[in-house]
């Protein structure tokens, strides 16, 4: 059964998702403090989670942080009352995989926790096994970069754009194909998501001066490799 760590301190929301989510057979563990719920997570293994951002004791965005530096894979949800365009950045900065502003429909909800657990769970047959990009290898199904100096987990969020970047090596990639494929809808915030991921990788790549992720302006981005 899909275990959801779920940390909303609205107690009648919190009982209500609760409730919703056990009838569509997941494992919820409520907690109204952010706290509570990061020392539950140190103790037991979940699939998701779903944080309010606005929590006691420890707020949601800082949470995802937390929880990230000890399981860099999680998938993270937020839901949230606040609507500004900072606020949906600053979630998608500290890892969010999805973002979602109260009042929803619980209908949505599932919608949205499905196609992520779907996005993190799928292993084809046919993936490759591994890719050679300069002096990199990158193992998609363990997520690692790895060169002669450095080995680095990469986050499923990460992992995911890298493989198609690999695939579309040398020609372009799509930027709407890319949002839909790894984040379901190519919404603005997602797609300012996908340019912080876009960062990350590069950061990571750039001690090879032979590989290089080039913007193509309204378009997409190309991955230049030999």
């Amino acid at each position: 059964m899909t275990k959801i760590l779920l940390a909303e301190d609205d107690s009648n929301l919190g009982t209500l998702l609760n409730d919703y989510l056990t009838a569509k057979n997941y494992k919820v563990s409520h907690f109204t403090d952010g706290q509570k719920a990061l020392e539950t997570f140190r103790s037991e293994t979940f699939d998701l989670c779903l944080f309010d951002i606005m929590l006691p004791s420890l707020d949601g965005i800082n949470l995802a942080k937390k929880i990230r530096k000890i399981e860099k894979d999680i998938p993270v949800i937020f839901l949230t009352a606040k609507s500004l365009e900072k606020d949906k950045i600053e979630g998608f900065t500290a890892g969010a995989d999805d973002y979602i502003t109260k009042p929803f429909s619980m209908q949505e909800l599932l919608f949205r926790i499905e196609a992520i657990l779907r996005r993190t769970k799928q292993h084809t047959d046919d993936e490759a096994k591994e890719y050679k990009l300069g002096k990199f290898t990158f193992y998609p199904l363990n997520q690692v970069l790895e060169s002669d100096k450095v080995s680095r987990k990469l986050t499923t969020k990460e992992s995911e754009l890298l493989i198609l970047l690999c695939k579309h090596k040398n020609e372009l990639l799509e930027r709407n194909y890319a949002l839909r494929t790894i984040w379901v809808d190519d919404n603005y915030f997602n797609a300012r998501s996908m340019d912080v991921y876009i960062t990350k990788l590069r950061k990571y790549l750039k001690t090879d001066p032979s590989i290089t992720i080039l913007n193509v302006h309204g378009r997409g981005y190309k991955l230049l490799c030999e």
